[in-house]
C-alpha cells in the first residue's frame, strides 16, 4: 500500500486479521498487534507497557483519533519505543472492552469509545480514557513513561487496586429467600418508572436519546396483561417520534445508533445491525396491537434496507454502516433545499415533499436537511386539493427519485463481519415481522441465516463461534450468541413447528449451562470455561440497548424449558431472577433491568401456552400468530409429536386447539377465535 506522496508503507500485524475495523489500522506507524499471546509475551520479555486501544468500525471519534494519533509518525514512535500497543474490535471481543471499559469508568466516572487504555504487561489497567486530541494524548503517555522509569511501584499499586474493583464489579449475592414479589410490587415499579420518559418526544427524558427495543417490548406485554393504557402510550410516543425523526433513514429505510438531541432529529449517523434487529420486532409487535399502517411501512422499508445493503451472499448479516463517509459525519444522508430541488423539480410535488419532509433553505442542522416528517397528509390533501393517496404517490416517487441521486454519491464504510448474536436478534425480527404481516419471504430470510449460522457458527457439540468473515470463524463465542441464538430457534420452532429449531436450542443451552454455569453465583459467566483467562472474570446483569447475557439465558431457559417441560432449566431462570430481584427493587430506571422485567412478568403472569395439533395446525399457527399474543408460548404439529404439551392430543378429523395456563389447559377448541378470547379469561 502506498501513501499519497506514492511511497511505500509498510504493514503492522493486524494485517492479516479478518475484522474490517483492525484492518483500518493495518498501515498505521504505530505497530499494532492484535489481542493474544505474541503481544502479551512481547510485553512482558521486553518490559514494557501495554496500550489496548479499544473502538469499532462505525465509530466516528475512532476514526478522528486514528488520523490525528495513531497515523502520525511522531506519536507511533514514543508508542513503539515504549509499548506494545494492541487493538481490539470490541464487537468481536467484548470480554475484553467490559474490563478496560470498567476500569475507565472506575477512574473517570464515565466511558465510550475509542476506549484507550495502558496496562501492566500481565494486563491490569493503570490508567483508561476515551478519546484524547494527539497534545493530550502525547502528555498522556509522557507522563506514564516518565513514572515508570522513576516510580514503577506506584503503577504496580494502581494497577492492583483497580483490577481489585474490576473484580468486585460483577459480584452478585444468591438469593435463597422464597419468591415474594407480587403483582402489586410489579404495578408499583412501573407506575414509578413511567415518569422518567419524556411524554412528548418519547424515550428517556433529555439527550441524548438511544432507542431502548426492550423497554418497549416490556411495556407492551405489560399494557397487554395489565390493561395499563399509559404503558402503551409511552411505548407509541416512542415509536412514532423515532420512525418520523432523522434518527430513522427516511429514503433507505433503518435506524441510526442514537439521537444526539431529544426530539431524535440528528442522529449518530452510524447504523448498527442489533438495533435494527431488534427495532423490527419492536414495530411488528406494535403493528399486532394497532394495525397502524405508518410501523408496516417502517417495517417494510427498514427490511429492504437490510436485504439491500446488510445480507451476505452466504444469508449472513453485516454488522453496521459507518457514520462518515469522505471524511465527514452524515455527508451520506444530508440535503441542501437546492439539491432537493434540482432532483425533484420546481413543482407543487417538490414543495409537497419538502413540506412533509421539514426541508427549507437554512435546513434543521448545520445549514442542511436532514429528513424527518414534520407535515400532515390531511393537511397536505387541503392545501393542494388532491387526495391522500395522490400525496404519498407524490411522497414515493420523490424518495425513489432522492434514492438514485443518493446512490451516486460515496457510500458510508460498512463493517461486514458477521456476528453471531447480532444475527441471532435480526432472526428475531424477520420471524417477528413475518408473524406480524404475514410476508413468507421474511420467514424464509430468517431460515436462511439460521441454516448459515448452524453450518458455519456452530459445531455438533453445540459450541458456537462468535465471528465469521471470508469464510473464517476464529473467536470462540460468549454467553449472549449462546442466549441469544437459542432464544431465535425457540423463535423459529414456534412458527414453523419444525422441531430441528428446538433440538439445536437444547443443544446450545445444554452446552452453555457445562460451559458457562457458575455454581457460586447460580448465574452465568460472560466467558467460557475453555477461554484463555482474563484479568476479571466477568458477567453482565444490567440490561442496555442489547439485553444483559444473563437475563438473555434466564429468558430462554423459561421459554425453551416450558417447551420441554425441563425443570432444570426452569429452575435456572427462576433462580437467577430471585438473584436479581434486590437490584431491581432498588433501581429508579425500567430501562436498566427490562429485560428481567419481562421475566418477571412471566412469574407473576405465568405464560400461556397455545398448543395446536392436527392437519390444519399450520394456517391456524398462522392466524393467532397475526394477532399480539403478550407473553404466549405456541406449539405444535401436525401429527403426534413427543413434546409433553402435545402428547395424546391429536384428534382424528380436526385441528385441534388447547390453551394452557401453569399446567391446566383450558377445554380444547377448534376456532382461532375461540383460543385468542381464552387468553384473556
Amino acid at each position: 500500500m502506498k501513501d499519497n506522496q506514492g511511497h511505500n508503507k509498510k504493514s503492522n500485524q493486524l494485517i492479516n486479521e479478518s475484522s474490517p475495523y483492525l484492518l483500518q489500522h493495518a498501515y498505521n506507524p504505530v505497530e499494532w498487534y492484535p489481542w493474544g499471546e505474541a503481544a502479551l509475551s512481547k510485553a512482558k520479555e521486553e518490559d514494557k507497557l501495554l496500550i489496548i486501544s479499544i473502538g469499532y468500525a462505525a465509530c466516528h471519534w475512532c476514526h478522528v483519533m486514528e488520523h490525528e494519533s495513531f497515523e502520525d509518525s511522531l506519536v507511533a514512535s514514543v508508542m513503539n519505543e515504549n509499548f506494545v500497543s494492541i487493538k481490539v474490535d470490541r464487537e468481536e471481543r467484548p470480554d475484553i472492552d467490559d474490563i478496560y471499559m470498567t476500569a475507565a469508568q472506575m477512574i473517570n466516572g464515565r466511558g465510550g469509545w475509542p476506549l484507550n487504555a495502558i496496562a501492566l504487561p500481565d494486563g491490569k489497567p493503570l490508567f483508561a480514557g476515551t478519546y484524547y486530541p494527539k497534545e493530550d494524548w502525547i502528555r498522556i503517555l509522557n507522563q506514564i513513561i516518565k513514572i515508570k522509569n522513576e516510580n514503577p511501584q506506584r503503577l504496580q499499586e494502581s494497577a492492583n487496586q483497580i483490577t481489585e474493583g474490576i473484580q468486585n464489579t460483577t459480584l452478585v449475592e444468591v438469593n435463597t429467600s422464597d419468591f415474594t414479589f407480587s403483582k402489586s410490587d410489579l404495578n408499583d415499579f412501573v407506575s414509578n418508572t413511567l415518569g422518567t420518559f419524556d411524554t412528548k418526544y418519547g424515550g428517556r427524558l433529555g439527550a441524548p436519546k438511544f432507542p431502548m427495543p426492550n423497554t418497549y417490548e416490556f411495556l407492551m406485554k405489560y399494557h397487554w396483561l395489565t390493561g395499563n393504557e399509559e404503558a402503551l402510550k409511552t411505548t407509541l410516543t416512542g415509536i412514532d417520534n423515532m420512525a418520523k425523526g432523522g434518527i430513522y433513514d427516511q429514503l433507505g429505510g433503518g435506524f441510526a445508533r442514537y439521537s444526539v438531541d431529544e426530539y431524535w432529529l440528528v442522529p449518530h449517523f452510524e447504523k448498527m445491525l442489533y438495533d435494527n434487529g431488534q427495532l423490527i420486532s419492536i414495530y411488528a409487535q406494535a403493528y399486532q396491537l394497532t394495525k397502524d399502517p405508518f410501523y408496516k411501512k417502517t417495517i417494510e422499508q427498514t427490511l429492504e434496507y437490510i436485504e439491500r445493503e446488510m445480507t451476505s451472499k452466504e444469508n449472513g448479516f453485516f454488522s453496521s454502516l459507518d457514520a462518515d463517509s469522505e471524511g465527514e459525519e452524515g455527508k451520506f444522508y444530508i440535503w441542501t433545499e437546492e439539491e432537493i430541488d434540482r432532483v425533484l423539480g420546481d413543482n407543487d410535488n417538490c414543495k409537497i415533499f419538502k413540506s412533509y419532509y421539514d426541508v427549507s433553505k437554512l435546513g434543521n442542522w448545520e445549514h442542511k436537511n436532514i429528513l424527518n416528517i414534520k407535515g400532515d397528509k390531511e393537511q397536505l390533501s387541503k392545501k393542494y386539493e388532491t387526495s391522500i393517496a395522490e400525496i404519498e404517490t407524490i411522497l414515493d416517487d420523490g424518495i425513489a427519485k432522492l434514492m438514485v441521486e443518493r446512490d451516486k454519491r460515496v457510500r458510508p464504510g460498512l463493517d461486514d463481519k458477521v456476528l453471531t448474536s447480532w444475527n441471532a436478534l435480526m432472526i428475531s425480527g424477520y420471524v417477528d415481522a413475518y408473524n406480524a404481516l404475514g410476508t413468507e419471504d421474511y420467514l424464509d430470510k430468517a431460515l436462511a441465516n439460521a441454516q448459515f449460522l448452524s453450518t458455519k457458527q456452530m459445531k455438533s457439540s453445540g459450541q458456537l463461534y462468535r465471528n465469521y468473515k471470508d469464510g473464517k470463524s476464529a473467536i470462540n463465542a460468549f454467553l449472549d450468541d449462546y442466549a441469544l441464538l437459542i432464544h431465535a430457534f425457540c423463535k423459529l420452532y414456534q412458527s414453523t413447528f419444525d422441531k430441528q429449531w428446538i433440538d439445536k436450542a437444547q443443544l446450545l443451552a445444554d452446552y452453555t449451562i457445562e460451559h458457562f454455569y457458575n455454581d457460586t453465583t447460580k448465574m452465568f459467566d460472560y466467558t467460557s470455561k475453555i477461554d484463555p483467562a482474563l484479568i476479571a472474570k466477568k458477567a453482565e446483569y444490567a440490561d442496555n440497548v442489547i439485553p444483559a447475557s444473563n437475563s438473555s439465558m434466564a429468558r430462554s431457559l423459561l421459554t425453551l424449558g416450558t417447551l420441554l417441560y425441563n425443570k432444570d432449566y426452569l429452575d435456572k431462570a427462576d433462580q437467577m431472577l430471585n438473584n436479581m430481584l434486590p437490584q431491581i427493587e432498588a433501581s429508579a430506571y425500567l430501562s436498566f433491568y427490562s429485560n428481567w422485567l419481562q421475566l418477571l412478568l412471566d412469574k407473576v403472569y405465568p405464560p400461556y401456552e397455545i398448543a395446536i395439533i392436527g392437519d390444519d395446525a399450520q394456517s391456524k399457527r398462522k392466524k393467532i400468530q397475526s394477532h399480539y399474543l403478550g407473553h404466549s408460548i405456541i406449539l405444535g404439529s401436525e401429527k403426534d409429536e413427543n413434546l409433553e404439551l402435545l402428547k395424546e392430543k391429536l384428534q382424528e378429523g380436526q385441528t385441534t386447539i388447547y390453551v394452557c395456563q401453569n399446567k391446566a389447559c383450558k377445554l380444547p377448541v377448534t376456532d382461532v377465535d375461540q383460543a385468542l378470547g381464552l387468553l384473556k379469561e
